[in-house]
């Protein structure tokens, strides 16, 4: 009987494995890539104009321009609080310099949609003062509402 050697197989060559564990990172990170962005816009969709709103009736109260702040507030307190009366409340309370909006949340509960935006306000005198303005969708636009 003759000796016959066994069959080895032949070695794979780590070049393609490289090459295939290459293709799948290279393809794991574009759609981590993609899918990062398509969330963040998403996200800014929902949150863009609530943050619109609450971005134009804070630069109004710090500007002092009443009649502007009072049209970013809902019906329901505007038919409870006149322009005139709104305008002597917000011209009482203390001289204020800037706002930085620290977050805006949105929500959507059974539909009706409503959300929050913090405001950071910044007083002439004293210290900073934050404030959640409460946000509701009436009519399509968002409004500052209680």
């Amino acid at each position: 009987m003759a000796y016959e050697p066994a069959m080895v197989p032949p070695k794979k060559s780590k070049r393609t494995l490289f090459i295939v564990l290459g293709v799948v990172l290279a393809l794991c990170c574009t759609g981590g890539v993609v899918g990062g962005f398509v969330f963040y816009r998403v996200v800014q969709d929902a949150t863009g104009p609530a943050r619109a709103t609450a971005d134009t009736f804070s630069a109004a109260v710090v500007a002092r321009d009443y009649p502007t702040a009072y049209g970013q507030l809902c019906a329901q307190v505007r038919d409870r609080l006149g322009e005139a009366d709104f305008a002597r409340q917000q011209a009482a309370q203390p001289e204020l310099t800037g706002y930085e909006i620290l977050g805006v949340n949105v929500m959507n509960n059974n539909g009706r949609v409503h959300g929050s935006a913090n405001v950071r306000f910044t007083p002439r005198d004293g210290v900073a003062i934050t404030q959640v303005l409460p946000l509701v969708k009436e009519d399509g636009d968002w409004r500052v509402c209680d």
